[in-house]
């Protein structure tokens, strides 16, 4: 519209033009810029999948070079590394830890499956994976789950072996303070297992931001801004 002059008029209710002006409060004040959450590292993947597939494929080729060292369970005596002590002797667990729940093990292997899927969605999804304690403990996890999981669908059993083996763990590593104070037989598997959930518990008890192991250092930051600002004045 032009004014009666010929100059052109601004309407007064007209809307301003905020294109090139960041967003305001009420009171007129700018608002604070909001940062997108910071990606997850490539490292990050390629340490969990790493030692879940790495831990999981030391499992599993233990189990099978043992059972065929030493045969099924029964077959054989113990062989002791360290007399009395620590040795290797074949069993299967029908169970869970230290054979409880026996004769459950598809129910356990559901449970695996859920846990992988909430570990994965932890990590990647919620983002645990910023911190380096929880990527490694449960990349151990995960490996561990993978062993056992394996073990749990039977996908080493045979026709002609004891039908209860079929969704029982195969275990190999066995230790004991006397005959009569002897730990349950366990693997690999079960090592990263227990490996894992140490760092998670220590990690419950002296908990980090999430971020920590990503964020860069402030202080630096700050002091080469300062620098950067002193050379161009």
């Amino acid at each position: 519209m032009l004014s009666p002059n010929g100059d052109p008029q601004v309407l007064a209710n007209a809307p301003a033009d905020r294109s090139n002006h960041p967003p305001q409060s009420r009171d007129g004040s700018p608002l604070p810029h909001s940062n997108p959450l910071p990606a997850i590292p490539t490292n990050r993947y390629i340490t969990f999948f790493a030692l879940a597939i790495l831990g999981a494929v030391a499992d599993l080729w233990t189990k099978q070079a043992m059972f065929a060292w030493r045969g099924l369970p029964g077959m054989r005596p113990p062989h002791w590394v360290v007399e009395g002590y620590v040795g290797i002797e074949t069993a299967v667990n029908i169970g869970a830890v230290f054979g409880i729940g026996a004769g459950k093990g598809q129910l356990f292997a559901a449970i695996s499956v859920v846990a992988a899927i909430a570990i994965f969605i932890w990590l990647f999804v919620k983002r645990a994976a910023h911190q380096w304690l929880l990527t490694i403990a449960l990349g151990c996890v995960m490996g561990g789950i993978i062993g056992n999981l394996y073990d749990r669908l039977g996908l080493w059993w045979e026709p002609g072996m004891d039908p209860r083996w079929q969704s029982g763990v195969r275990d190999w590593i066995l230790f004991q303070a006397s005959d009569t104070l002897k730990w349950p037989n366990f693997n690999i598997a079960d090592s990263l297992l227990v490996c894992g959930a140490a760092m998670l518990i220590y990690r419950s008890f002296f908990p980090v931001d999430e971020f920590d192991d990503d964020k860069p250092n402030s202080q630096e930051d700050s002091n080469e801004a300062h620098r950067d600002n002193n050379s161009s004045q």
